[in-house]
């Protein structure tokens, strides 16, 4: 089985409302879908969601990368080589791991489909029967957060992380006011997306977060200040979550020398898709660190290999990939059942794309053969 043929699709993801971290605020989620086609008739899909601040990838730079330098050498390529799949693509150009995970994840799409199982049949089988999700909410003022807090514990969910990373003595307040409204039980996440710049500023907002129960503070110092974070882990017992300071191999050698984390988010997107997502998960294991599969806010697709790797693996212990639920339109069908997300035994990534969603929400289109 060879691939015959790679479209692409360059859309907009449409949300319910405004998605807002320290550094921008989304009105909608830009994502490259890229349909794989083999000479055997089986379709795959893929997907990419780039974040210029994370991996230096842009919507539109991912579109180009795709359609004039890596869909042209897989034509001929076999779906099933995806070590030499992966050489290919690290030969011919470094980092762009999102452009990257969108071939990774057709490839296993269609693997999956070619023998009849899900995609975590072939990492491992799997190992968890379900996963309990996590709301996220996004900055806002104090109140606001505290409210939609309490109506979505009304909805079902039972555990949140919080996005802050703005003014410290107004993150604080955020963090205060949510915890006042929903009490002291249940799980609390923060997330600073960087914000905080440095570990000076850290350790100042956390004299005032030792009291309020939370269960890990994530990338709360930039991407590449891993030293910010070992001196921070040195002075707290608040567990730290590392982010967007985890891309890959490189990085999960020196977070584990250093000691510089207590658990690991693993994104298809920084890392490159599944199979390298699947390499960091063994390394996390192998040092003691828990780990965590998240996303870049993407699609059915992309969020549902996700889904594979975490239910797959021991090792990861928490998920946050509740894009879909995020959004007024989607393009694949992948089921939650609030609080909770459970993956059937369909094959591939058991998602199915409607072809007039995906048409409607395309801005532009390629077809590489």
């Amino acid at each position: 089985m060879i691939i015959k043929k790679i479209n692409l699709y360059a859309i907009r993801l449409p949300l319910k409302q405004p998605f807002i971290i320290s550094y921008h605020t989304y009105d909608d989620m830009p994502s490259i879908i890229l349909e794989m086609e083999t000479d055997e008739g089986i379709i795959g899909y893929g997907e990419a969601v780039a974040d210029e601040h994370v991996t230096g990838e842009t919507w539109e730079s991912t579109y180009q990368l795709l359609k004039h330098t890596l869909a042209p050498k897989l034509i001929g390529m076999s779906p099933f080589n995806i070590e030499k799949i992966h050489e290919m693509m690290d030969l011919t150009v470094y980092q762009c791991p999102a452009a990257k995970a969108a071939v990774d994840i057709a490839c296993y799409d269609v693997l999956g489909k070619k023998v009849k199982q899900p995609v975590y049949q072939l990492l491992g089988g799997r190992y968890h029967e379900e996963f309990q999700l996590t709301h996220v909410l996004s900055i806002t003022e104090p109140d606001r957060m505290a409210e939609e807090a309490a109506r979505m514990i009304g909805e079902g969910f039972q555990s949140f992380k919080m996005k802050v990373g703005t003014e410290i003595g107004m993150d604080i307040e955020r963090i205060k006011k949510v915890r006042e409204r929903i009490g002291m039980e249940v799980p609390i996440r923060v997330d600073v997306n960087q914000g905080w710049k440095n570990s000076s500023q850290t350790l100042r907002a956390l004299r005032h977060l030792k009291e309020l129960n939370i269960d890990w503070l994530e990338q709360p110092v930039s991407a590449d200040d891993v030293d910010g974070m070992v001196r921070i882990k040195s002075m707290t017992d608040i567990p730290l979550m590392i982010d967007e300071g985890l891309k890959g191999i490189r990085e999960m050698r020196e977070i584990i020398a250093k000691q510089a984390a207590d658990k690991v988010n693993i994104k298809l997107m920084k890392s490159g898709g599944i199979y390298p997502a699947v390499k960091l998960a063994h390394m996390a294991e192998m040092a003691g660190m828990e780990c965590q599969v998240g996303s870049m806010v993407e699609s059915s697709i992309a969020s549902a290999a996700g889904y594979h790797v975490a239910f797959s693996k021991k090792v990861i212990t928490s998920v946050e990939l509740t894009g879909p639920i995020k959004f007024s339109k989607d393009v694949g069908d992948l089921k939650y059942d609030v609080p909770y997300i459970r993956l059937t035994e369909k094959a591939g990534l058991g998602v199915e794309v409607d072809k007039g969603i995906l048409e409607e929400l395309t801005g532009f289109k390629s077809f590489i053969e």
